[in-house]
């Protein structure tokens, strides 16, 4: 009698082997790729970066349209065009002196 020994298929190493690369590589495309879980998390931080940047920005600008209400036809704020007159124009009162 002769005994056969039984080795594995090369077709099915083969294709073990294939389906080992293939599912290595999309394990690495979902965490690593451009669309893949560290990229998400990039992106979340970067959102949170500009939404932080765009609230400061529309305070400067609720700010800026409160100092051009002020100074409008409609409305004046003496205070304010003071402050202006001294900060841009370098102008003093009168009855005021300057010390350097």
């Amino acid at each position: 009698m002769t005994t056969q020994k039984s080795r594995p298929a090369i077709g099915v190493l083969l294709f073990f082997g294939i389906a080992f690369a293939l599912s290595s590589y999309f394990t690495f495309a979902a965490v690593q790729g451009d669309y893949g879980l560290f990229r998400r998390v990039e992106i979340i931080a970067e959102k949170r970066k500009i939404e932080a940047e765009l609230a400061n920005i529309q305070g400067q600008v609720s700010r800026m349209e409160n100092l051009t209400n002020r100074l409008s036809d409609e409305y004046l704020d003496l205070d304010l065009l003071d402050q202006q007159v001294r900060d841009v124009l370098g102008m003093i009162r009168a009855d005021e002196i300057v010390i350097r």
